[in-house]
């Protein structure tokens, strides 16, 4: 088979994925999914390979995915495998990084012979325990938990397993529906599997395998032999729980591969913001491959040259029992830390720091009267991400992670929760040649009848993102009640029925210095109201003829 016909088939391979990832979102019954895309899809080789992974997906999920299926064919024997099989687990170690993630793998036949495996990887809204937060003392808190085992057996599904997840769960239809749906998008991606290579007349897997392997891993190291032979050192200081956390980490570019090493970070914390090392590893190579070869498809080959270390026993190499619910909040920092280094090696290139971290809470509403409703309402928001070094940064967007935000009305659907507002949040992204992306404003409350606890997973309340080459910190992570009483940014508060939650998501920070904004730039910001009127003055230096062009209809 000619190259051609086999980027041919890359290219259609990378589209099967996609359709598998569409299918998980157009049938999945948590909001986080369907309207999110708090997912990710992928095909594997034989060998347990990841081939190709779906374009709609989280980082954190497709290349923790990577290393998750060779866990799957040591746990359950790929000579036991069957057709008609199906896998899962949400082991926080051998999938991605917490349990409210369920990842499920089905072996895929061609012809009768195995000739890979597809998977996918879904945010569920419950898992029970204490529910989604940052409260618990170890993983034994944090929600039931699941085995690698079989979901189905030759196509039978295990019924025991689905009655004990639905006693353990406080929305057992929303949990069931996300595991079918988890299922069938991997059946799709096998009927697709199946067609092309019965299209292109191949037996199995191996030859395009061999083909996307050889070509990523080789693209990869040229672009990393054109790196100059550098090592750098950066760190980082955070929220975390109680005390701050100090992500650390060191760069070194060799002539095949860069390491990542990240000695002198943080120990253990006591509550749920821990972070497994596969969660880590993901992060850390994603931020790598951005900045370096940022077009070259995702798979096995391409990660391989970036490796990760982390000392055990710290807050990004937690191992079991240690609670690590809210592994994202401190893991989706950890590319602005890296990118502390890599700008020393690399300048003008990587971002100013941004949000990082989702802006996520959860709602556990209850009634206080007859006729209300019990309800687990999760919601994904976002801050503004760092200034690049030629543009401004992205508001309300959420890097590196890469979900979508929620409607409100697709949120206020799912439960009797109201959001009463919802807007950007002027002044927040950081001052600089080009400004950080803006964060939001949110006000959030129950329905008549109901009170709520409230669920803050939140960072940047004490440590804003930065700006880098001279940029100004963007604007502080912001919680509490509408009557002014401060709320914790992680953790769960019992809020009365009629009270609401206020909430001031933060900006990234800016890039360059401020005085050497394009003066238009700065009164297109004031007269789309991104920027007020005195920041403009204070930050930015305008004088007061600026401003009265800039307010002049």
């Amino acid at each position: 088979m000619s190259s051609v016909a086999k980027q041919i088939m890359w290219n259609r391979l990378i589209s099967v994925v996609e359709e598998q990832a569409q299918a998980l979102v157009r049938t999945a019954f948590s909001t986080s999914v369907r309207e999110a895309g708090d997912l990710s899809a992928g095909v594997y080789d034989e060998k347990g390979r990841m081939l190709a992974q779906a374009v709609t997906g989280t980082p954190g999920h497709v290349n923790a995915m990577a290393d998750a299926v060779a866990h799957f064919m040591r746990e359950i024997g790929v000579g036991t495998m069957a057709e008609g099989d199906v896998y899962i687990t949400n082991d926080p170690w051998m999938g991605t990084g917490h349990l409210h993630d369920i990842t499920v793998v089905s072996p895929a036949f061609h012809g009768g012979r195995h000739v890979g495996f597809f998977g996918c990887t879904a945010h569920v809204v419950d898992v029970g325990g204490r529910g989604f937060g940052a409260d618990g003392n170890s993983i034994y808190e944090e929600g039931i938990q699941i085995p690698i085992m079989r979901f189905a057996d030759a196509g039978k599904v295990d019924e025991t397993l689905v009655r004990m997840l639905r006693v353990n769960t406080r929305e057992p239809d929303q949990l069931i529906g996300d595991i079918y749906a988890l299922a069938a998008c991997n059946e799709i991606g096998q009927r697709r599997l199946t067609a092309m290579l019965e299209e292109y007349g191949d037996s199995d897997l191996g030859g395009i395998a061999a083909f996307i392997l050889e070509n990523s891993r080789r693209a990869t190291l040229e672009r990393i032999a054109q790196l100059p032979r550098a090592s750098a050192s950066a760190s980082m200081q955070i929220d975390g729980f109680s005390a701050p956390v100090d992500l650390c980490v060191k760069l070194e570019i060799k002539p095949d591969h860069i390491t990542c090493d990240f000695g002198g970070t943080s120990g253990l914390d006591p509550k749920g913001i821990n972070v497994p090392m596969v969660y880590t590893k993901a992060y850390a190579c994603y931020a790598l491959k951005c900045a370096i070869a940022p077009d070259i498809p995702n798979n096995t080959a391409s990660l391989e040259p970036f490796r990760v270390t982390a000392p055990e026993g710290s807050i990004v190499n937690a191992k079991r029992p240690a609670p690590v619910a809210l592994r994202h909040v401190i893991g989706h920092l950890i590319p602005d830390t890296v990118y502390g280094a890599l700008d020393q090696i690399l300048p003008d290139t990587v971002p100013a720091e941004g949000a990082g971290a989702l802006c996520n809470f959860q709602v556990s509403l209850r009634p206080t009267r007859q006729g209300g409703r019990r309800a687990e309402v999760l919601t994904f928001n976002s801050g503004g991400s760092g200034a690049r070094p030629t543009l401004d940064g992205l508001s309300a967007t959420a890097f590196p992670s890469g979900v979508m935000t929620m409607p409100i009305e697709a949120t206020e659907h799912t439960g009797p929760v109201i959001i009463w507002r919802k807007e950007l949040r002027p002044d927040s992204g950081g001052p600089g040649r080009h400004r950080g992306g803006l964060g939001q404003y949110m006000e959030v409350g129950a329905r008549e009848g109901h009170e709520f606890d409230f669920s803050a997973m939140f960072d940047r309340v004490r440590h804003p993102a930065h700006g880098r080459n001279g940029g100004q910190s963007g604007g502080a992570t912001e919680v509490s009640l509408d009557d002014g009483t401060p709320l914790p940014g992680k953790g769960r508060s019992r809020i009365a029925e009629g009270a609401r939650v206020m909430l001031a998501f933060p900006g990234g920070g800016g890039y360059g210095a401020a005085a050497d904004r394009d003066r238009a730039a700065v009164i297109r910001d004031v007269r789309l109201g991104y920027v007020s009127v005195d920041a403009a003055r204070r930050d930015y230096g305008l004088s007061d003829a600026e401003l009265a062009e800039a307010l002049r209809d």
